[in-house]
């Protein structure tokens, strides 16, 4: 039986999806949900234009990632999940490994997330957190995919 599942999360539908199936699983094992959203302080940090205001940008983005992090556990409030929220900060992209080690840290034992399932050149070009995180752990990770909208 799990007792801890980590949620990273965002503002996607696919994140949508793996909130419902996560408060789905929680409620079924009686567990508590972390959610964790992560934010890349370095994406405007390397930029020499003198014309951007990174403390600025850092700053919203940590706004936005609290925004968010309120929004979605709100949603699993509502659907009688015990769940608390982490805005973690990463430096230099690597997102997947500071979900890992959050969920370490705080002693997870399974991850649940959403995956877009992109392939071919669209995943080449964006990569997946979701395979990282699958190729930095050894604990259990449940994806899920959210049905796109052309499909039947």
């Amino acid at each position: 039986m799990y007792q801890k599942i980590l949620v990273p999360v965002d503002d996607s539908e696919t994140c949508a999806a793996a909130l419902q199936e996560a408060a789905r699983f929680a409620k079924d094992q009686q567990a508590k949900v972390r959610l964790v959203h992560v934010i890349d302080l370095a994406q405007f940090a390397w930029s020499a234009n003198e014309f951007l205001d990174v403390p600025q940008l850092q700053e919203a983005l940590r706004s936005a990632g609290k925004r968010t992090l309120a929004t979605q556990t709100e949603r699993m409030q509502q659907a009688g999940v015990t769940v608390e929220g982490e805005l973690l900060e990463a430096w230099g992209g690597n997102l997947a490994k500071t979900i890992v080690e959050d969920a370490l840290k705080w002693g997870a034992e399974v991850i649940v997330m959403g995956t877009h399932g992109y392939g071919g050149l669209t995943h080449l070009l964006l990569g997946s957190v979701a395979e990282g995180v699958m190729h930095q752990t050894t604990l259990p990770v449940l994806l899920i995919r959210a049905k796109r909208a052309n499909a039947s």
